[in-house]
């Protein structure tokens, strides 16, 4: 870019729009958590991703709920206080812990999954049928690539 060219327009950026349309939908999930279940975000991205894949460790749980692992602590202490969630030791790792749903949890789960469904159904419905699979298959190849590059390394810079 020439010293004399103005930068693009932050809000042209593609990261700066998903982080924006991110936002716009974490607002109204947040208030739908809460009103519907009586729980925070994290705590229904906990129990979404530990009703889909445990067993897992709080470790695991940070990673699938795209969570760090303090917030999915917390937020798996407080469902295995509310007795939505197990907490038991691991087989395989002395110190640590593994999570599956309770009896009491499995319904709220399927609860929790069905307004899942419903907020991607609101917010993917301009798009035709074809468009969201085109999108699908796009943000996977995005993840897959975001995945493959080593943690905490940069973009390449000119």
């Amino acid at each position: 870019m020439a010293a004399d060219t103005p930068p693009p327009a932050l809000q042209d950026f593609l990261t700066w729009r998903l982080h924006r349309l991110a936002k716009l939908t974490d607002r109204q999930s947040i208030d739908a958590y809460a009103n519907v279940f009586g729980l925070g975000v994290g705590e229904a991205r906990c129990l979404a991703a530990i009703g889909q894949f445990a067993p897992l460790s709080v470790k695991d749980l940070a990673a699938q709920a795209n969570l760090d692992k303090a917030q999915a602590s917390r937020a798996a202490q407080m469902l295995v206080e509310r007795d939505l969630v197990l907490k038991s030791a691991s087989e395989t790792d002395a110190r640590g812990v593994v999570l599956r749903l309770t009896r009491t949890g499995r319904p709220l789960w399927k609860r929790v999954m069905q307004l899942i469904e419903r907020r991607n159904a609101d917010i993917f419905g301009c798009l035709s049928e074809a468009e969201q699979r085109q999108l699908e298959a796009m943000l996977d190849r995005l993840i897959a690539h975001a995945h493959a590059r080593p943690e905490g390394s940069s973009p390449a810079t000119p």
